[in-house]
């Protein structure tokens, strides 16, 4: 696997940026599996790559792997800050289509995050679902607006800057809203994992109801666990399996 550290510059951000690609050395790339992976709200693009097996993983699936960085921007265009998901969602696909050849197809493209990431995952699946085969949520925020609510502090004004002063989460940050809006349409397949013993265990099963009873029929997994990354590193094996299959 060729392993990049790219430097690059957003138009969308207006600056410098970093993402890590994980890419197969052989055959096409064109016609390769392309995992969007998303970090969670204290790491980067780094994260993923120094703190689980995603490298070997990927070698065994002949996937490619694009692990992007938004800072604490919790995967939004932000009210005070940066348009973040408009980065994810359009200019990044573009930028790995252009600079590596990747596959832009519905059936080649998966995304998948852990915790503040797996809440942009979601998001990203449930705003787009015609632009992503597979979703995988690992130990995800899922209600965004009790985090908002209940938060203090630094955390609070982090949340000014993403929602504005008010700290009103619009519709569109709003996992359960996104979900009610796909009312009807096919939704891309859906997993989610998170550990027993994770502060944000209730809120999984209660979002992975959600799902099922829109029709959406994802396949949840839990297992004794908190919110580290040893946890992680067994759950984006088991999305990679289920996504592109058991060797």
């Amino acid at each position: 696997m060729a392993y990049l550290h790219c430097e690059i510059f957003s138009r969308t951000l207006d600056m410098a940026t970093a993402f890590v690609a994980i890419l197969p050395e052989e055959g096409s790339l064109k016609e390769c599996p392309v995992v969007y992976l998303l970090h969670g709200l204290s790491d980067n693009c780094t994260g993923w790559s120094r703190y689980t097996a995603v490298e070997r993983i990927a070698r065994e699936k002949g996937a490619a792997v694009i692990m992007p960085e938004v800072q604490r921007s919790f995967y939004t265009d932000m009210a005070l800050g940066l348009p973040y998901f408009s980065y994810i969602t359009q200019e990044l696909p573009q930028l790995c289509s252009r600079m590596f050849g990747l596959s832009g197809k519905k059936e080649d493209s998966f995304i998948m995050g852990l915790s503040m990431g797996g809440y942009g995952a979601l998001k990203c699946a449930l705003s787009s679902p015609e632009r992503y085969a597979g979703c995988a949520s690992f130990s995800a925020v899922t209600d965004i607006a009790a985090r908002v609510r209940g938060s203090q502090g630094m955390r609070r004004r982090e949340f000014q800057a993403i929602f504005g002063p008010a700290l009103e989460v619009p519709e569109g940050a709003r996992l359960d809203a996104l979900l009610r809006c796909q009312q009807g349409r096919a939704l891309p397949r859906i997993l989610m994992t998170c550990g027993e013993q994770d502060s944000l265990f209730a809120e999984n099963l209660r979002f992975a109801a959600e799902l099922q009873a829109a029709g959406a029929q994802p396949s949840f997994h839990s297992w004794p666990g908190d919110h580290n990354w040893a946890f992680w590193d067994r759950s984006v094996q088991l999305a990679f399996d289920f996504f592109l299959g058991k060797l």
